[in-house]
């Protein structure tokens, strides 16, 4: 078994993975920038080693600032997290090469996976149901008008190497599409480095929802049920739950089987998740990218089926076999996760600042991820998530209530937060009801 680990992240994902190593009984060494040198999972861990100023791209994307670390340290293993590096294929190899284990998928699935426009057609051949798009990268607006017209108006615009919603615009028309063609690639090529860009059929009145696997080390891939993540702002999502409450039986088991067909067909090892988009009225899903790593939201299948990821993730990157019986593996009861950000609760803007007040929610089946405590200060270097409040219940109308009880009772002040959105969103009846999609958000916020 894997002995030591450095957790090559921050804030809550980082106590997330120490929590689990250290029961495991495996040394843990944590690496922080220095804004972030008072944050609990720097305390948390072993060891904790600084890399670097407050800017990720002198931190935490520096990959001879980790490496170094590592290397100083002696550890055997390094798990990434999400974000930062977690999905560089560049940086699993790099981790590889240096003669250490790299929990994660191989670097080739990253890579195939990495590019939306090589991942749409690998999952075309593999039989997985995808929108009708461009199958190459967009050159320019006479190229991309052309296809759309063969596509059909909507279409989505997005970035070929992007992710968490960012470089994705909708547009209805061909002057919609001309005058957002050239900001999409621009903002593609800022934030990922590849000015590529898609075009995909664009759902209205679509739900959002992914399907969590785990690649086996003797290549089966297993999975294990959905996430319904409809609930968004600006394409990233806010809350999520499981199991979806728009989705039936017989639609589960076909986007379960494309799930691990979709895993399969990479080779895929470890934790992933395969997000799909499923059209609220025809029922149709379409594949819309794998997450080759662990994914925020994964509290709340833990919660439902009692498997601990992460951990699987340690078991299968030592080359043993996950710990559980998967013919066994029931989801029980219902679960919904509210994602905690230093934002203003309207207009969804970070809000930075010290913590001065920090007061946890308990109670039966809830659970929180948090990164940070009272004193610690919340910079505008990274993504403004603090925690993430998770409810179980044994059913849909339980799990809310509690989660209603929980945000009443989770209390922050200093930075503003989002806690009061919650609270509407709780007791809207679009959310109540279950027949909501991506757009709830827009029509809780006109």
């Amino acid at each position: 078994m894997i002995e030591s680990v450095l957790v090559a992240n921050r804030g809550e994902i980082a106590r997330r993975v120490i929590r689990t190593a250290r029961r495991m009984g495996i040394r843990v060494v944590a690496v922080y920038s220095e804004a972030d040198a008072a944050l609990p999972y720097v305390r948390e861990a072993d060891e904790a080693v600084p890399i670097g100023p407050a800017p990720p791209a002198s931190s935490y994307l520096d990959v001879r600032a980790v490496l170094g670390a590592a290397r100083t340290t002696g550890v055997a293993a390094i798990h990434p997290g999400y974000g930062f590096l977690s999905e560089s294929a560049a940086f699993a190899a790099a981790v590889i090469d240096a003669g250490l284990t790299w929990i994660g998928p191989s670097p080739a699935a990253i890579e195939q996976m990495g590019d939306k426009i090589n991942a749409r057609n690998l999952m075309e051949q593999a039989g997985v149901p995808v929108a009708a798009g461009t199958r190459e990268p967009v050159a320019d607006v006479a190229a991309a008008t052309a296809e759309a017209a063969r596509i059909g108006y909507p279409v989505m615009i997005k970035a070929a190497a992007g992710g968490g919603g960012i470089g994705m615009t909708a547009v209805g028309s061909e002057t919609e599409l001309r005058a957002g063609f050239e900001t999409a690639r621009t903002r593609a090529e800022r934030f990922f480095g590849n000015p590529s860009i898609l075009l995909e059929r664009y759902v209205e009145h679509a739900r959002h929802v992914e399907v969590q696997i785990l690649g086996r080390s003797d290549a089966r891939v297993l999975a294990l049920g959905e996430r319904d993540c409809s609930v968004q702002r600006r394409h990233q999502k806010i809350a999520e739950e499981t199991p979806s409450p728009g989705v039936t039986p017989e639609l589960r088991a076909r986007m379960l089987a494309a799930a691990a067909r979709a895993g399969e067909t990479v080779g895929y090892r470890g934790a992933g998740t395969v997000e799909f988009l499923v059209d609220a009225t025809t029922k149709d899903f379409m594949f819309l990218e794998m997450n080759t790593r662990i994914q925020v939201e994964h509290p709340i299948t833990e919660m439902v089926t009692g498997i601990d990821l992460v951990e699987q993730q340690f078991l299968i990157a030592a080359g043993e076999d996950v710990s559980f019986r998967p013919e066994s593996v029931r989801a029980e009861g219902h679960a919904v996760e509210l994602r905690v950000y230093a934002e203003d609760p309207r207009r969804f803007l970070p809000s930075p600042g010290l913590i001065t007040e920090w007061a946890e929610p308990s109670g039966p089946g809830v659970r929180v991820d948090a990164g940070y405590e009272a004193g610690n200060e919340v910079t505008p270097f990274y993504d403004p998530l603090l925690a993430k409040l998770c409810v179980h219940g044994a059913s849909r109308d339980e799990a809310l209530q509690r989660a209603r009880v929980a945000v009443g009772g989770f209390r922050v002040r200093g930075p503003k937060t989002n806690l009061p959105f919650h609270v509407e969103l709780l007791d809207s009846d679009e959310f109540i009801s279950g027949c909501y999609d991506t757009s709830v958000v827009a029509r809780l916020r006109p």
